[in-house]
C-alpha cells in the first residue's frame, strides 16, 4: 500500500489500525500479509446522523431568523436602546 506514496509502512499500519478501531476496516492475516476490507456501515451510520443534525440546525437557524426578523419589524427597525 505504500507504493507510490510518501507514507512509510509504519504510517500506513498506524492509519489502518485507527480505521480498524473505528470499525471502518476489518483486517485479517493471510500468511505474511495483512489483508484489510472496507466496511461502509459505520460511514453510512455517520452520514445518517450528520444529516439528522444538519436538519435540526437548519430548523433552529430558521426559527432564530424568524425571531430576529419579527423583533426588528416590531421595533420599527430600531434596537431597544431607543437610539
Amino acid at each position: 500500500m505504500t507504493e507510490g506514496t510518501s507514507l512509510t509502512r509504519q504510517a500506513v499500519t498506524k492509519r489502518l489500525s485507527v480505521l480498524e478501531r473505528a470499525r471502518m476496516v476489518h483486517g485479517r492475516r493471510a500468511g505474511r500479509q495483512s489483508l484489510f476490507e472496507f466496511d461502509p456501515k459505520p460511514v453510512d451510520e455517520m452520514k445518517q446522523y450528520l444529516e439528522l443534525v444538519s436538519k435540526q440546525w437548519c430548523g433552529a437557524l430558521a426559527r432564530l431568523k424568524a425571531f430576529v426578523e419579527d423583533g426588528a419589524e416590531g421595533s420599527g427597525g430600531r434596537s431597544k436602546g431607543g437610539r
